[in-house]
């Protein structure tokens, strides 16, 4: 439907570019993505099953837990600010690749959820927070490595974009659609909706013939 295919491109290229360009996210591997029921978060979840890996992915509130779950994520946590050591508890050694959307307000736990060598994706501030004030290098835990992404359409090549077609025709990938307005009498719902972050997923506003 043309209200799917219309929520992927931007959400889907950044999604896929944190994971590809930003952490060389690779079958195997274990993922956290802190801020998984953005939309990002939940296309990111998708995306990492397909790619192969194991997916830990955090949300505010555990009534959205289930919302995680059916985006494929494997570990779902509740994040109350610090999550280090509940993801140490799941993976001791820590995640191989952390995909940070809040934002810097909590990057430095961030940091510290990921194994040495393994790698942290800067992508979004959904907290608002994109500085780190009097930052020193010496933040970042020994062997870490910390990245970020800002992305551009190349990033999402014909054939990969393809593929995930035909993976959300197969039932092989979730796309996370919130809610469908049709008309433009229903672009303010579209944004009223969408500013009470209550309904996790993409709204997209349809324009009926």
């Amino acid at each position: 439907p043309w209200e799917v295919v219309g929520a992927l491109p931007e959400m889907f290229q950044t999604a896929y570019g944190s994971l590809t360009t930003g952490l060389d996210l690779k079958a195997g591997q274990t993922l956290l993505i802190r801020g998984g029921t953005s939309t990002v978060g939940l296309s990111a979840a998708t995306i990492a099953k397909d790619l192969g890996a194991t997916v830990l992915s955090t949300t505010r509130s555990a009534a959205r837990a289930g919302q995680l779950r059916a985006a494929g994520v494997d570990h779902p946590l509740v994040d109350d600010g610090t999550i280090a050591d509940q993801v140490r508890e799941l993976m001791p050694d820590g995640v191989d690749a952390a995909l940070e959307l809040v934002g810097c307000s909590v990057l430095p736990d961030t940091l510290r959820t990921v194994r040495r060598h393994g790698t942290v994706c800067f992508t979004g501030a959904l907290a608002g927070q994109w500085t780190i004030p009097d930052f020193t290098p010496f933040m970042i835990p020994g062997g870490v490595r910390l990245t970020s992404y800002g992305g551009q359409a190349t990033d999402l090549p014909p054939d990969v974009f393809a593929h995930h077609l035909q993976a959300i025709a197969a039932g092989r990938l979730d796309v996370p659609v919130a809610k469908v307005h049709h008309g433009l009498e229903q672009v303010r719902d579209a944004q009223a909706d969408v500013e009470s972050g209550t309904t996790p997923g993409k709204h997209v506003v349809v324009l009926d013939d």
